[in-house]
């Protein structure tokens, strides 16, 4: 049996520093993904796409490890969030919101097995977001990141922080501001949850 250890093997990606900002070459990988609008804690949407996403990577888990001989964690939560009017991002209008709710996967994974996780899931849960799921490539590319460490609605000074940093870099932002949720907010207290917040720029 092969075990992955993604989270040792990317932990310049996924680890970063809560006291110092830093820039990454984030390359090409695969996810599970689901697109959607509206405030994710009020969002039905975000609800069902949460009710897909993560069943369809645990089965993936199961499959690999007894049809592959291949072993790993299931990967954190990511998000890619904008809204049509930028400036206004991150706001507290967060109805306004558009997102990207995805899960890295493994490279030895393929569609094929995905299609199979997905028809199992399908079978024994069947959850409405399941026909919105797809399983795509996404590649960041340069981009600044750190690490948040405290409740989601405290996040506004951390971002200005990184944002502050690529400026004076020399850099600007471009793409989606993204997070990955290191803490499963059900089980750890608001103040020691671990947010990797991550924004894609160029020179």
């Amino acid at each position: 049996m092969t075990k992955l250890d993604l989270k040792k093997e990317l932990r310049d990606y996924y680890q970063p520093s809560a006291k110092h900002c830093s820039v990454v070459e984030v390359p090409e990988w695969n996810f599970l993904m689901i697109d959607g609008h509206g405030d994710p804690n009020t969002s039905a949407a975000y609800r069902e796409a949460m009710e897909a996403l993560y069943p369809v990577s645990y089965t993936l888990k199961f499959f690999s490890k007894q049809e592959l001989g291949i072993d790993y964690t299931v990967m954190a939560l990511e998000g890619l969030w904008w809204a049509d009017d930028m400036d206004a991002f991150p706001g507290d209008d967060k109805d306004s919101w558009n997102w990207m709710s995805m899960i890295m996967q493994p490279d030895h994974l393929t569609e094929e097995h995905v299609a199979i996780a997905i028809d199992e899931v399908r079978a024994k849960k069947n959850p409405p977001a399941l026909d919105r799921l797809r399983f795509e490539p996404f590649r960041e590319g340069t981009a600044v990141q750190i690490m948040h460490i405290g409740p989601y609605d405290a996040e506004a000074p951390t971002i200005a922080r990184l944002h502050e940093f690529a400026h004076e870099n020399g850099y600007r932002l471009t793409g989606r501001h993204h997070e990955i949720y290191l803490g499963d907010p059900r089980r750890t207290a608001p103040e020691r949850l671990r947010t990797v917040i991550r924004q894609p720029v160029e020179r």
